[in-house]
Order: structure tokens, then C-alpha cells, then sequence
């Protein structure tokens, strides 16, 4: 039997698609390299934006095709559709594509097993789950097998924010943070796999609570310290951030510890403070550019980067120029830029002022002219230094490799195929808005 996955969203989506990925390799499967080829196609869905949930049933179709096709041949295929889509949507799943077979909301794909094993003694039955378990998922997966030089490693899962505009604690729940002893096994095993980055994931992964062997609650700057005491470890990474929750601890990580990444992504969403009020963020711009103000005292070398919403109900030209002087006060080096969408059942859905279509267009435009700028800028800067590169994967081109710097930036240099999954030193010579490239030191 053979599995495809295809992964909409964030960086949690990939991790929990890696770890659906081992929970089928332990049940025998083997992953195929088309989806035609696959006897089970999982997407694993995103419902933040509009146009990321309708791409799902856009897909959703062309896999149906797919499917009759393969029927035809007397070749079965199982579909399932996991992740927060089916949390937001339900039983819209099955009356919007009757074909698939399963759905699981993204605390219950622990019990895969169970639900493919219904599938197979209940043919044509539709199963879905979308509780919200009283166990731990993490406590019920397979130990994570990833082989990769840079690793996603998930820490805590849920938010109690809850931003008016944002589906995610209806979708992934309350806010739960896994026991720092299950971290650090989790990390020594990618490490010992051949991880030497270690990125740490949560929807607000610097509120991160967890117990220790001890009973006693620690946060994220303990975490990130006991990371860096792992010899083989090279890069530790954390992402998404909360801004009123980066603590002064955490800034001190920054300067204290050499294997934390000068970048960080810290979302802020608008310089209004009136609209930040409406979305229900527990920080003002002022609070914001004083957090950034400390990190770059802590690490005058941190760059950032964020994410940015457009044209939210009520966003006046003030309010929106307010965002692009956030811009030009902190000048993040990449970032995440969206026109407000309509979620159902947020609170923001329902309020009056919505801003029209045309508006939310032009402002993304200008937004996005003057982060591009920035970006481009620091990119151009970059000219002329060396930089250590982890090389990740194979480029395009015969004897070309694919990394990335310390900053994030994607940089493709001709380099030996030995220095894949290694850390390079690369002179970098050339730059777009989008990457670099450069020539391995001494070369």
C-alpha cells in the first residue's frame, strides 16, 4: 500500500504531516512518489484564509478524477481530508465531496489506525472526528523518524488568544504545552537521525508552559538553553510568536545563546492601535516596537520578520498608514501580508464597517510594494559578506545546491554534493528580493 501527502498552510500542517507520515509507515505503508500512484491521499488542510479552505475542494475535485480513473483499473483509493478545515467545516466535508472517506480534525489524527481499520470493515461509510480529546495526541504517535539536516519539532498546540479575526482555537483548541522531557527526547532523536537544525513549532510557541521531571512549569527561554546544550545541535529556530508574551528571559536568549538564529518572526498585524484593539491583540504598536527595541539591544545582528492583515473591518487610510509606518520603523527583512477574509464563527466576521474588496486590493498592493522594498534591500546588503549556509536539498541545475542562511533567505550556490545537509561558509555574490547566491569560501 502506498500514502501521498499534500500539505496546505503553516509550519505545524508539515510537522503533522510528518508525523502522519509515521504513523503509516508503521502500519506498513510506503510513501508514493505520485499521487496517482497511492492507494491513500491525505490532505492535510488549512482554514486561516478563504481562499486557502476553497483550494481544498478545488483539489479535492481534481483527486476525484484521479480516483474513477484508478477505479477503472480496479485500484481502490482511500481519501482523507485532516486538519482544520474539517475542525471549521464538519459534515460541509462530506456534502461538498461525498467521495472521501474520512476526516479528522487536527487533534484526532492520532487515531488513524482506528479509523483506517473502520474504513476497510465498513466500505462506503464516511468517518469523521473532530473532538477535542481529553488525551494528548502526542502521547498516542509513533516515535518521529524525520532524517532531515533542519527539523520542525512541535512544542505546544492551541491558542487562548482568541483574535477576532482567527479560527485557530476553534480549530486546534486550548492551549497545550508538551512536558519539557518529551521535547528534549524528541530532539536528541533528530539529532541522532541527522538533524543539526531544530526548529520549534506552536501556534503560540513562546507561551510555551510545560512541566519538567519535576513537576515544576517552565518556559520557552528554559526550553531554547537546554537545547543548546546538545553538542551536535548547530541551529535552534522557534516560530510563531505572540508579541505580549516575549518576555524579557526570551530576549536574553538572544544574546546569550550563540545557536539561536538572528531572525525571528513576530507577528504584529497592524500599527493602529485602534485596530489592534478590534482584533483583540494585547499589544499596542507602541508595546510592539519597544519588544523589537529590546531584542535588537539584546542582538544588535536580529532581523525580523512578521505578519501583516489588510484592510480589517473598520481600517481606515489612517489606520492603514499606520501600518506602513510600523514598516518603516522596524523594516523586516520578510513577511506574510493578507487582505482581511471573512472567517465564520469569529467574531470579526460579524462586525460592521467591512472594508470593500477593491480597497483591501489597492492597500495589499502598497503594503506589499514597501515590504518587497525592504526585503530587497537587506537582500542587496548582503552582497559581498560570508554567511553559514545549511545546504538542504538538490537545485535545479546539474552540481547546484539549495540552503539557507541564517536569516531565512533561500541561497543556491554550486557546491559539492558532500556538503548537503552540512553547514557551508558561502560568500554571497549575487541577490533578487526573493534569494541568493554565492560561492563556497576558499572555493
Amino acid at each position: 500500500m502506498q500514502y501521498y501527502i499534500k500539505t496546505f498552510g503553516c509550519q505545524m500542517n508539515v510537522y503533522d504531516s510528518g508525523r502522519i507520515a509515521n504513523i503509516l509507515q508503521s502500519l506498513g505503508y510506503k510513501e508514493a512518489e505520485r499521487i496517482e500512484e497511492a492507494d491513500l491521499v491525505i490532505f492535510n488542510t488549512c482554514h486561516i484564509r478563504e481562499k486557502a479552505a476553497e483550494k481544498v475542494f478545488s483539489d479535492l475535485g481534481r483527486l476525484n478524477l484521479i480516483r474513477e480513473e484508478r477505479e477503472n483499473q480496479d485500484k481502490k483509493t482511500i481519501i482523507g481530508v485532516v486538519g482544520c478545515v474539517v475542525q471549521a467545516e464538519d459534515e460541509q466535508i462530506w456534502k461538498r465531496a461525498p467521495f472521501v472517506d474520512f476526516a479528522l480534525g487536527p487533534l484526532t489524527y492520532h487515531r488513524l489506525p482506528e479509523i483506517l481499520a473502520k474504513i476497510k470493515r465498513k466500505q462506503g461509510d464516511f468517518v469523521i472526528d473532530t473532538e477535542f480529546p481529553v488525551e494528548a495526541k502526542f502521547d498516542y504517535l509513533p516515535e518521529n523518524t524525520s532524517t532531515t539536516s533542519c527539523s520542525y519539532l512541535a512544542i505546544q498546540e492551541g491558542c487562548d488568544n482568541f483574535c477576532t479575526y482567527c479560527v485557530v482555537p476553534y480549530t486546534r483548541g486550548a492551549e497545550y504545552s508538551r512536558p519539557v522531557e518529551d521535547v528534549l527526547k524528541e530532539a536528541q532523536r533528530l539529532i541522532d537521525s541527522g538533524s543539526i537544525e531544530i526548529n520549534l513549532l506552536g501556534q503560540n510557541v513562546n507561551s510555551y508552559h510545560g512541566e519538567d521531571k519535576n513537576g515544576k512549569e517552565r518556559g520557552l527561554d528554559y526550553l531554547l538553553r537546554k537545547l543548546a546544550e546538545f553538542d551536535k545541535l548547530k541551529r535552534i529556530r522557534y516560530t510563531t510568536s505572540y508579541p505580549a508574551d516575549m518576555s524579557d528571559e526570551i530576549i536574553a536568549c538572544h544574546k546569550d545563546l550563540d545557536k539561536l538564529m538572528p531572525y525571528l518572526h513576530l507577528p504584529v498585524q497592524s500599527g493602529s492601535d485602534k485596530i489592534l484593539k478590534s482584533m483583540n491583540r494585547r499589544h499596542t504598536s507602541g508595546d510592539y516596537l519597544k519588544i523589537v527595541e529590546k531584542l535588537h539591544k539584546a542582538n544588535p545582528n536580529l532581523r525580523m520578520s512578521s505578519d501583516f492583515i489588510v484592510g480589517f473591518p473598520g481600517e481606515t487610510d489612517e489606520d492603514f498608514k499606520a501600518t506602513l509606518n510600523i514598516v518603516n520603523q522596524v523594516k523586516y527583512i520578510q513577511a506574510f501580508s493578507f487582505k482581511y477574509s471573512r472567517r465564520p464563527g469569529t467574531p470579526a466576521a460579524l462586525m460592521p464597517n467591512q472594508v470593500e474588496e477593491k480597497i483591501k486590493k489597492e492597500r495589499l498592493e502598497i503594503l506589499q510594494n514597501l515590504l518587497f522594498n525592504y526585503q530587497n534591500q537587506f537582500n542587496q546588503s548582503c552582497i559581498g559578506k560570508t554567511m553559514p549556509v545549511l545546504f538542504e536539498s538538490q537545485g535545479r541545475h546539474k552540481g547546484q545546491l539549495i540552503g539557507r542562511t541564517p536569516y531565512m533567505q533561500n541561497l543556491h550556490a554550486s557546491i559539492p554534493a558532500g556538503q548537503l545537509n552540512k553547514i557551508v561558509n558561502v560568500k554571497i555574490t549575487a541577490a533578487t528580493t526573493n534569494s541568493l547566491s554565492g560561492k563556497m569560501e576558499g572555493a
